[in-house]
């Protein structure tokens, strides 16, 4: 009898470890599976056959001799601004459509040491700006969960991808809520590392300071064993951290009794959508009968991270996609006649609208005369996020919110809007600007029966008891859709 493929990272890898399964063969099956499938949702920019059945028989011999590592044989999916040595990393952009690196980012790099298969580059929001998946130059994705509605982004791809049972897992990135965001939308676990935690050489930067990769599964085991996977230290990237991770799929269910949780109030006010805060407060209901104690705290500091965040981000784009010029780097305009031209055809016809939208808003906050009145003002609201948090986690473990205020929207329904669709990011942003772990997890169906997401947050390098928090919600059900 045929043995059942199954369709988390963990269930593979007990399936591969007792030679029921080869790593070949799993990888034909979710290669099959992007071929059904991927022409409806476009979760793939790059499909990788070649690769990805080379890589698994090298997982086999491992597996032969017993060496297999907990991803070996384990297909994956990469966001494409995560670089992929001899692989095309577009960032979803016309200016990078043919951009093949001859390097691979740290988290690639550890991912294919531990056997793990590529089976392609996802779809995104062009170079991460964006919330829908709508700006991708390669189309938009669609959202597994309902055809009509956006995955969220900008890491849409990646979380469809694992939705659609095309990729047990995959990795994002989250400069705003990249990753949590589109894994409330398509109902999966999205998991945002403390700033450091996972080294960002090779991601190619939106807004350094922000920048995290982070991984979309099916399960919070699943998050925890892809993280302890890429996480650590990496001379290449000074702002690595050198912790160890070696505990973190331990104890997992040891449950949440005695812990306290806090309720920031503006994110449960008006701006949540009424079915979204239902199936958040079953899962603040669920933790309190578990044991946890669940308190609403003020943080008014919050209402400010949004504009800050978006100034902020912008400003840290302008200048780091300065370098995509047609010159050094990127597609370059033909038939230009001087240097100016060549700047100004190569980025007008290379990046896309809100790409160029987001590098003037950057370049006008840090211009002379508006830098104080704004670009500064920013950093004071990061500082206030921060010192929040700071103080709140004084006093509690964790803190619970809604991943995104509203389930998905139908596409093209905000694309005349764009600060319509930046209110996406509400609850997301503030981890950013403080450089704390965040998990989002589906917490039930709400409006048009879309999934919606709940997110906790703890401290700094405390993914451990963030993983613990939403394995009790997973173990009670709360996730299941």
């Amino acid at each position: 009898m045929s043995v059942k493929i199954p369709e988390t990272a963990a269930g593979l890898h007990r399936a591969l470890a007792r030679g029921e399964l080869s790593a070949r063969e799993v990888c034909l099956h979710f290669l099959s599976r992007i071929e059904q499938r991927d022409g409806a949702v476009g979760a793939f920019i790059t499909v990788t056959p070649e690769l990805a059945l080379s890589q698994a028989e090298r997982a086999d011999a491992l597996l032969r001799l017993g060496q297999a590592a907990p991803l070996c044989g384990v297909p994956m999916g990469i966001k494409d601004n995560i670089c992929t040595q001899g692989v095309r990393t577009s960032c979803a952009s016309r200016m990078l459509e043919n951009f093949v690196p001859p390097y691979s980012a740290a988290a690639y790099e550890r991912l294919s040491a531990q056997g793990a298969v590529l089976l392609g580059k996802l779809n995104m929001d062009e170079f991460a700006m964006g919330s829908t998946n709508e700006s991708s130059f390669f189309g938009p994705v669609r959202n597994p969960r309902g055809m009509e509605y956006v995955p969220g982004g900008s890491s849409g791809g990646s979380a469809a991808a694992v939705a659609a049972g095309m990729a047990p897992f995959a990795l994002g990135s989250d400069t705003g809520g990249s990753v949590r965001q589109p894994a409330a939308l398509c109902g999966v676990v999205g998991l945002k590392p403390t700033y450091g935690a996972v080294s960002r050489s090779g991601l190619v930067a939106f807004a350094s300071s922000l920048d995290q990769i982070g991984t979309l599964t099916r399960t919070v085991s699943d998050a925890a064993e892809v993280l302890r996977a890429i996480a650590g230290a990496d001379a290449r990237d000074a702002t690595s951290r050198d912790i160890c991770w070696d505990g973190l799929t331990c104890g997992l269910e040891e449950g949440v009794s005695g812990l306290r949780i806090a309720l920031p109030e503006p994110c449960f006010g008006d701006a949540v959508a009424p079915g979204v805060r239902r199936c958040v407060e079953r899962a603040r209901d669920v933790l309190q009968s578990a044991g946890a104690r669940c308190e609403p705290v003020p943080m008014p500091q919050l209402s400010n991270a949004l504009s800050a965040y978006y100034i902020m981000s912008s400003a840290e784009a302008s200048s780091n996609l300065a370098r995509f010029d047609g010159v050094r780097y990127g597609r370059r305009a033909s038939g230009c006649q001087t240097a100016a031209e060549v700047y100004e055809r190569s980025r007008s016809e290379g990046l896309g609208e809100e790409v160029r939208r987001r590098i003037l808003l950057g370049s006008f906050v840090l211009s002379a005369g508006f830098q104080d009145a704004y670009y500064k003002q920013a950093l004071r609201a990061r500082d206030a996020v921060r010192a929040a948090f700071d103080e709140v986690f004084s006093r509690f473990d964790a803190v619970l919110t809604p991943t995104a205020p509203s389930v998905a929207h139908k596409l093209g329904q905000r694309c005349d809007n764009p600060t319509e669709a930046y209110a996406g990011d509400l609850f997301t942003v503030p981890v950013n600007l403080a450089g704390l772990p965040a998990i989002s997890v589906p917490c039930g169906r709400a409006e048009h029966g879309l999934p919606a997401g709940a997110q906790i947050i703890a401290p700094h390098f405390e993914e451990k008891r963030l993983l613990r928090i939403a394995r009790l919600l997973e173990m009670e059900g709360v996730c299941a859709l």
